[in-house]
Parts: structure tokens; sequence; C-alpha cells
């Protein structure tokens, strides 16, 4: 909150988040992800740097673990989730299988190509366009 008040929320389309944590001074923040599952992830800033001439769009430095399925129900959703997938004999073993469509599930299997793509896709989606008219 700058300046130790809080006058609303900042509009998204107007700000970076650069410009909002250089504002108050913040190394990290929590940032919440799907309100209804209640994933809270802790961003810390360990560096920034200059703008890079070829740099400039959002690339993927580096992958490490995979997501959770969507809508698993959150962290306990997850850790239940997780449990079930590897032990048969888990009351909600077939179910979740059911509903994973596969009884395999490895937080570690990670397929940085896709992710790679789908980052290089929103960065071409991200880029300013020409405001011509036609």
């Amino acid at each position: 909150m700058p300046d130790g008040g809080f006058d609303g929320p900042i509009d998204a389309r107007k700000e970076t988040l650069l410009a909002a944590i250089e504002d108050i001074g913040a190394r990290s923040f929590k940032y919440l992800y799907d309100f209804g599952d209640g994933w809270t992830h802790t961003v810390k800033i360990e560096k920034t740097f200059p703008a890079t001439a070829g740099f400039d769009d959002p690339f993927l430095l580096e992958v490490v673990g995979r997501c959770p399925p969507e809508d698993v129900g959150g962290p306990w959703g997850y850790e239940e989730f997780r449990a079930a997938i590897a032990d048969t004999d888990h009351q909600r073993h077939n179910e979740l299988v059911e509903w994973w469509g596969d009884a395999h599930y490895d937080p570690g299997d990670v397929d940085a190509a896709n992710l790679r793509k789908n980052v290089e896709a929103l960065a071409a989606k991200w880029k300013r366009r020409s405001r011509k008219k036609n």
C-alpha cells in the first residue's frame, strides 16, 4: 500500500507489476490464484535488471515440478488427490482416478517444451499492436 494508506485497487490495465512493487518498496508479495480453491503463492523478487534488447518479452527460464490439476480443491484437496491416486486401497482412489482419467500422477513430470510454447504464445498475444486506422 503506497504511503501507508489504501486508495483502492490499482487498475492493472494502467500499471505494471514492477512499477507497483517499486512504489511500495516490496521485495516479496502474496498472490492469490483461484479464490475458490485458495492457492496462495509467495513471490520473492530476487533481482531486477534493466531491459535487454531481445529479452523484452516473457520467456520460460526454468521449470521445476508440475502444477496440480485444475479444480483439485486447493492445497488440501491436492494432498488428498496425491494420496488417493498412489494408494489403490484409499477410499477415494477409484473416484479420483476416474476424475483425473489416469491412475498415474507424478508431480515431477514436467512438459517443459509445451510450457515454453504456451509462454511464447502468450508473449506473441501480448505484443503491442499498431493503432493505425484502416
